[in-house]
């Protein structure tokens, strides 16, 4: 029986199940908090419910009002009404309670001048006690609240007061003040060197480039040297790379001794061998971290030793810990769902870098972590830290493969090896699978069938290889198409979908869409979806795995496991193409070896 009345109310009205409910009331009194809000909290941060969720449900609750609005239906007008407002409330109690404000996604929304003079609020959590401070620290002395989708209020807030960049600001200003080293000095002047970095603003550029690459999202930053005195930054977005910035009149050697200055664990005076290095920031409120590595690049400049950057950036908000907002398509979440609520058996997933490998394998731990397993991660290097789980730390003291022998001795329950990479790795995969341990892994093959080719090559039997494994999933991300401006597929393109099975009548019928560009995206796109292939091992795979006497037939797997269901990597992206999330040219680009 529920106690909580927010509790009843959410289950009532069949927003949350009871199941879910009852576990979270307990979280709740670990926390020692006993109100709607508390429960709000326990149950977006502990059980990863869509905050609006939450949220909405509570604003309906406690009787507060509600605007949901798309940013197109706000009218002008009361867009810069909200502008001023807020100018209002900054001139009154300064800026920091003016950024606490936009932090906590609170802002003033209109002024109904009356005898009660009201300054309405729009919030994505109407219970924020931050809300009330606003009557003690500005004019306003009487507020409504209107409970608004954190989106819409994120959306307003970019549009009357967005971030600003305060390195990129300070670069502007300044101009080109960076002066480039003599062309004609065979080696580097470090003196030289420094004084140019000092009365630049080389800094600024490095710092204003790690927060406009979380600003917009981006996963990596490029810095790349472009002929003798200038330098170009690359952001990766969505998977592909756009020139963020070209600086010109700068010596390519002073942005690199930068980016290594203001890093930790790179040595600034070695220019000859590849470093790794790292950094962390606090963003907008949030700590991001960064991964470093540069490496010695030859050019045409051969008296000069220039160095390319790559910096990832690491942040902690992208995790995905819900397991089916990956987005798997129906059959293979199901399959995927079966290989690891299991108490043993290995789970692999394939692809090239930059597949989403590693997202789906954490989005599969945090699925099955408890407090009663014990979990050990391998990876090097380890980027997300994983709450509930034991990641072992890779140094020079303890190297991957120490690691990987050691993990059976430490009774785990669940185990993440980051990567099957050469056969210790793989006979401690299979000997953990055999042992009653549940086994994620990665392995870098283009589809589901290699990868059992892989691993018999490696040296595993094939008996071992067809009673270890549970599941393969091969996947790729394909960039998603922009709601706002995607348009019916042309004409002159239709031959090629018709090649890849849609339909005449499909395409006649206006839903499947190409990229078209739009202010709101990236050239059409926005975002990424994953396109799989599930090799689920059914009894007919395991036994044909066994039968193999020299090299594995893949083909004739892939026939079995497309008999029982499993799309292949194309007919993966043509069901997305069916449901108007991406196109033909990246379903093509990412199957091009099919």
């Amino acid at each position: 029986m529920l106690t909580n009345k927010f509790a009843q109310y959410l289950v009532g009205h069949h927003i949350l199940d009871e199941e879910i409910m009852q576990k979270a009331l307990v979280k709740m009194e670990e926390y020692g908090g006993s109100s709607a809000s508390a429960l709000a909290r326990v149950l977006e941060i502990e059980f990863a419910v869509p905050h609006d969720t939450v949220y909405e449900a509570l604003s309906v609750y406690y009787a507060f009002p509600t605007l949901k609005k798309s940013i197109e239906e706000i009218p002008a007008a009361q867009m810069d009404a909200a502008k001023q407002l807020l100018e209002q409330i900054r001139s009154d109690a300064g800026d920091d309670f003016k950024k606490k404000l936009i932090f906590h996604k609170i802002l003033p929304f209109g002024f109904q001048k009356s005898s009660r003079d009201v300054l309405r609020v729009i919030s994505s959590d109407p219970t924020n006690t931050v809300i009330q401070e606003i009557t003690s620290r500005t004019r306003f002395r009487k507020l409504e609240v209107f409970w608004a989708p954190i989106k819409t209020i994120s959306e307003i807030i970019e549009k009357i007061s967005p971030e600003k960049n305060e390195f990129l600001q300070l670069l502007e200003e300044a101009g080109d003040v960076i002066q480039d080293i003599v062309e004609d000095e065979p080696t580097i002047d470090e003196q030289a060197l420094d004084e140019e970095i000092n009365k630049s603003l080389l800094v600024n550029l490095f710092e204003g480039a790690l927060i406009e690459a979380v600003r917009k999202d981006a996963s990596d930053i490029h810095i790349i040297p472009n002929g003798k005195s200038a330098v170009d930054t690359y952001f990766r977005i969505d998977g592909k790379l756009q020139l963020w910035l070209r600086q010109e009149n700068t010596a390519p050697e002073a942005l690199a001794a930068v980016v290594k200055d203001r890093s930790t664990g790179v040595d600034r005076f070695e220019r000859d061998t590849a470093q790794d290095g790292f950094a962390q920031r606090l963003v907008d409120g949030h700590l991001i971290r960064y991964r470093i590595s540069i490496l010695p690049i030859v050019s045409q400049e051969f008296e000069r030793r220039f160095e390319s950057v790559v910096i990832r950036v690491i942040d902690d908000r992208k995790v995905i810990t819900d397991f089916r907002k990956l987005g798997f398509q129906e059959q293979a979440e199901k399959e995927f769902l079966k290989s690891i609520n299991t108490s043993k058996g290995i789970v692999i997933v394939t692809g090239p870098t930059g597949s989403g490998k590693s997202t789906t394998l954490i989005a599969a731990l945090h699925h099955v972590i408890s407090p009663d397993v014990n979990v050990l991660t391998c990876e090097d290097p380890v980027e997300y830290v994983i709450h509930g789980a034991r990641q072992l730390k890779i140094g020079h003291k303890m190297d991957f493969e120490q690691a990987i022998r050691s993990i059976l001795r430490h009774d785990p329950d669940i185990v993440m090896v980051g990567e099957i990479r050469d056969k210790i790795t793989a006979d401690t995969a299979v000997k953990l699978a055999n042992t009653g341990h549940l086994t994620f892994s990665t392995l870098h093959t283009n589809d589901a069938p290699s990868a059992i080719t892989r691993l018999y090559k490696m040296g595993i039997e094939t008996f071992l290889l067809a009673y270890s494994i549970n599941i393969i999933i091969a996947q790729r991300l394909v960039r998603k198409l922009c709601v706002h401006c995607r348009k019916p597929i042309e004409k002159e393109h239709w031959a090629a979908a018709l090649q890849i099975g849609l339909s005449q009548e499909e395409l006649e019928s206006g839903t499947i869409y190409q990229a078209n560009g739009c202010p709101r995206c990236h050239n059409g796109y926005k975002g990424r979806i994953n396109v799989a292939e599930a090799l689920y091992f059914y009894p007919e795979i395991k036994q044909e795995i066994i039968n193999s006497v020299n090299e594995i037939d893949e083909e004739r797997i892939r026939a079995i496991a497309e008999e029982k269901g499993m799309l292949s990597m194309r007919d993966s992206g043509v069901e997305r193409m069916r449901e108007g999330l991406t196109d033909l040219s990246e379903v093509l680009f990412v199957t091009a070896e099919e």
